[in-house]
């Protein structure tokens, strides 16, 4: 099996969010509860293949030959799966509740390849 980091992606701004943010208190709440309830039965369906479950992410340093500094990016969360294929991969997040349900825009999925000259650890 090959394995695979998701990294989910969304922004502050842009329709999904302008979507959301115009949602009153009330629908908001359904919401949460709605896809809180859909992510859960997604995280069973695919529990034989989730390494990692990863976790939601805070605020983003940069390192690099300038120094560190304050950056920002769109990824939000990320989640570790194993699959036999970048394709199947894939799927596990076909109608995923991070953008059907919740204001997400997308889930990126990479293979984790292995370290050169490191095979066979």
């Amino acid at each position: 099996m090959k394995k695979f980091v998701a990294v989910y992606t969304g922004s502050s701004s842009g329709p999904e969010a302008d979507r959301w943010n115009a949602l009153s208190e009330e629908e908001r709440r359904a919401r949460e509860k709605s896809g809180i309830e859909a992510w859960s039965k997604w995280v069973e369906a695919n529990r034989g293949s989730i390494v990692d479950i990863g976790a939601p992410l805070g605020k983003t340093k940069r390192a690099s030959t300038d120094g560190i500094a304050d950056s920002k990016n769109n990824i939000c969360a990320y989640v570790v799966v194993e699959s036999e294929s970048h394709d199947a991969a894939a799927r596990l997040f076909e109608n995923h509740p991070h953008f059907t349900i919740f204001p997400g825009e997308a889930i990126e999925i990479m293979e984790c390849l292995p370290m050169p000259g490191r095979q066979g650890e």
